[in-house]
């Protein structure tokens, strides 16, 4: 899939419309101002939650309204098996974002924000709010970049006792930490259902939080003989696991 990927709302056309849709709004925007399309051009239109539709572009029309034709068929993307969530540590700065990016580009599913007791940045109140936001724009706009027509879910940030309730409902848990004996290129995976990947702080995974979790049936391993920080580690552990898992072949 090489056309560029539009967001809508949703894929059910209106009777009578003829298979024409009017992309208008920051997305038409996009289209008509950024990215100059023009009559004849292929576009993807998806609702990111796995429905998506090729379409041709009838016209531009003015700054923000891009007329795409063609809409006959509306394809569903399955959920892709295992599905592989991340609960990544909350960075400094906007290495966060840039975490959402990459592991958005790779193929991750699913992304849980994680107030670990190490980090030095913690959501509280408003501000917390615009932190999550931001988060689950860069998915959007990296979803949209890659080509994917499924983003990744976004979660509300977690505490560690929430990231344990996770991690004892999924078919294989692990947290990266140097404790561990295995490395996550040689642990056993399961061909289905649910992988979940703990990503801790710069400053580490607490040994509280290392026991509590291992409680709940995730064990420590490590990615290899390098240390990564958190806002590559995901990224880094992810593109492993879609690798060995068989979804990138």
């Amino acid at each position: 899939m090489t056309a560029p990927v539009f967001v809508v709302d949703s894929l059910d056309l209106p009777d009578g419309c003829g298979g024409e849709l009017v992309l208008d709004g920051p997305e038409g925007r996009h289209a008509v101002s950024v990215k100059r399309l023009r009559a004849g051009e292929d576009v993807v239109l998806t609702d990111g939650r796995g429905r998506w539709a090729e379409g041709i572009v009838k016209a531009a029309e003015g700054k923000d309204r891009l007329v795409v034709m063609d809409l006959e068929t509306v394809h569903e993307q399955p959920a892709a098996q295992p599905r592989i969530t991340v609960v990544q540590a909350l960075p400094k700065g906007d290495r966060g974002e840039l975490a959402v990016e990459t592991m958005t580009e790779v193929g991750i599913d699913a992304i849980v924000p994680w107030a670990a007791s190490r980090c030095i940045t913690q959501w509280k109140g408003e501000r917390g709010q615009k932190a999550l936001a931001k988060w689950r724009a860069t998915a959007r706009e990296a979803g949209k970049q890659s080509r994917r027509v499924r983003f990744p879910e976004v979660a509300d940030a977690a505490t560690g006792k929430q990231v344990a309730e996770l991690l004892a409902k999924a078919d294989f848990a692990a947290v990266l930490h140097e404790s561990g004996d295995e490395t996550l290129a040689t642990a056993e995976l399961p061909t289905a259902g649910e992988i979940v990947l703990v990503v801790g702080p710069e400053g580490g995974v607490s040994p509280e939080e290392l026991a509590l979790f291992g409680e709940a049936g995730a064990g420590a391993y490590r990615l290899g003989p390098s240390v990564l920080r958190t806002s590559t580690a995901g990224t880094a552990a992810g593109a492993l696991l879609l690798g060995r898992t068989g979804r990138w072949s």
